[in-house]
């Protein structure tokens, strides 16, 4: 799936209440980055709907291999 569908996928998925997050500096957590579509949704959903001061995020990934 491209980058392009999964951005469409995710609109309007994600809700913020701003009375929780206004002013507020939030530390987003990802098991997984693949196109970082999610992560920016929803990223970008706290910096304006949700009005935080700043979005950091830490994404942990563990990638098996059968080499």
């Amino acid at each position: 799936m491209g980058l392009e569908n999964r951005k469409k996928l995710l609109e309007g998925l994600y809700t913020v209440e701003n009375a929780k997050t206004m002013g507020k500096s939030v530390l987003l957590f990802n098991d997984l980055y693949r196109s970082g579509a999610t992560m920016n949704a929803i990223a970008e959903l706290l910096m304006t709907e949700g009005r935080t001061e700043t979005v950091r995020v830490l994404t942990i990934t563990r990638t098996r291999s059968t080499q």
